[in-house]
């Protein structure tokens, strides 16, 4: 299951520790159980969210991506990581003719900006900017990438269209230092 849609932006640089790791699975569980009273504020630190991922990648980072990392801003959370498109499209089954593999093949620098907003239970992920070694995407071309490379391989994914969040979340606050856990309702 995922965490939440927002999780995969939200993946630390690092110094995370086996203390930081049970940190989190416990905040996790503490959320899960639907028992915190609304206005209870849960903080995840960079660490602690690194911690999670370095021990649970393989569910959030397909074959392809290696060296995930996010910066956190006020209310953005800027994602990179070392990608294989090609890899990429051979897990999901496709093959590419010979040009688009030659195209695709290595791994490359990708960064994506992206900008939370949450409130009164919804969240909205909205893709800013996305940079791949260096070239920056935007428009049509952008949205192709997140149709044909993100949505297939996180089809859960909601990018640009608001959801509900889970348990008693009322809204994440997302700031350069952690990520508060708002529950409310």
């Amino acid at each position: 299951m995922v965490r939440w849609a927002l999780l995969g932006l939200l993946i630390p640089l690092f110094g995370a520790s086996s203390g930081d790791y049970l940190s989190i699975k416990r905040k996790f569980d503490l959320i899960e159980s639907d028992r915190l009273r609304p206005g209870t504020r849960v903080t995840l630190t960079p660490r602690e969210l690194n911690a999670y991922v370095a021990n649970e990648v393989h569910e959030y980072a397909p074959q392809g991506v290696r060296n995930t990392q996010v910066e956190l801003g006020d209310g953005l959370a800027s994602g990179s990581a070392l990608i294989d498109f090609l890899k990429l499209k051979q897990v999901s089954g496709e093959s590419p003719s010979w040009v688009m593999s030659k195209l695709l093949a290595g791994e490359k620098p990708v960064r994506v900006t992206a900008r939370i907003r949450s409130g009164a239970g919804l969240a909205q992920v909205d893709v800013e900017r996305v940079e791949i070694a260096g070239v920056v995407i935007e428009g049509k071309m952008l949205d192709y990438l997140i149709r044909n490379f993100l949505i297939p391989h996180f089809p859960e994914a909601k990018v640009g269209e608001k959801f509900e969040l889970a348990h008693n979340i009322d809204h994440l606050d997302v700031k350069p230092d952690a990520v508060g856990v708002v529950l409310g309702r």
